[in-house]
């Protein structure tokens, strides 16, 4: 079974530009995520999937300096840039790991995967999303091609092309759903923040490549939480962003999301959120 780890990257981010380009410890954050990604142990291939648009010429000319393989597809509907990648590359099983979680901890990803391999013939799609408990950016999700070609073909709803997988784990009376949870038993799903979609996201993932990576690079989830106690200044750079994603638009189309998922960020400016009713 061929197993094909996609992250999709692309520049026109309209909430912080370019965001996979931007630099911390002398290296951008994409090739930062790459690496951290070769360091699971489990067998897969790696590429990135980006658009077609002329402003990601610059991601594809940095993985090719890099040595990593490209796909470039449509520049919103994810899900079929997604499919059309997983063709293209002879998957037989996708592994979905979006370009915003330069802190990814290579052993969530082999603990995903092995739960995955584990119960092949139990779901048709496993993630540490539904419900997270993970601190957010270090995002897995896992299924076969012939479950990714279904939601191709059936998810008729913007935010299911756009975000790739909801059709799939928000029907689960047609789909088996299988999660794999934080093992020391603590959801920080909530409360520690470690993607990249803000300003503030940027120069707390920054502080945080900039304290661990030159003593270590290969630093973990541990090192990182470790961190953040001996130093709440830094995680107090974007706690206030904690909890928001992109659910609180569509809570009212999404069966198996609650309010307790998702927090309303209202103004960057003065920043505040408020908890969705």
């Amino acid at each position: 079974m061929k197993i094909l780890v996609v992250v999709q990257a692309r520049c026109s981010s309209t909430r912080l530009h370019a965001k996979v380009l931007l630099e911390a410890a002398g290296e951008t954050l994409l090739l930062h995520q790459l690496r951290r990604i070769s360091r699971a142990t489990l067998p897969w291939k790696t590429i990135i999937a980006t658009t077609t648009d002329r402003i990601d010429d610059a991601i594809v000319n940095l993985c090719n300096i890099h040595n990593y393989e490209v796909f470039r597809g449509h520049p919103i509907d994810l899900l079929d840039r997604h499919y059309q990648a997983a063709l293209a590359f002879g998957a037989d099983i996708v592994v979905k790991i979006p370009s915003d979680c330069p802190l990814i901890d290579p052993k969530v990803i082999d603990r995903v995967l092995q739960f995955y391999n584990d119960n092949q013939n139990t779901y048709d799609y496993v993630s540490n999303l539904h419900p997270a408990t993970y601190p957010d950016g270090n995002d897995v999700e896992i299924l076969p091609l012939t479950v990714l070609h279904d939601a191709w073909v059936n998810a008729s709803k913007p935010f299911e092309r756009e975000h790739t997988t909801p059709y799939i784990w928000d029907n689960p009376n047609q789909f088996t759903i299988g999660n794999v949870e934080c093992p020391d038993g603590i959801n920080y799903s909530m409360s520690h923040r470690w993607t990249l979609d803000y300003q503030e996201d940027y120069e707390f993932i920054r502080s945080v490549y900039e304290h661990l990576y030159p003593q270590n690079p290969n630093f973990s989830m541990k090192d990182i939480l470790d961190l953040l106690a001996l130093h709440p200044e830094i995680a107090a750079i974007n706690t206030h962003l904690a909890g928001v994603n992109w659910y609180r638009h569509h809570l009212k189309e999404l069966q198996t999301v609650s309010s307790q998922a998702t927090k309303n960020f209202i103004n960057s400016s003065s920043l505040v959120y408020q908890q969705q009713d």
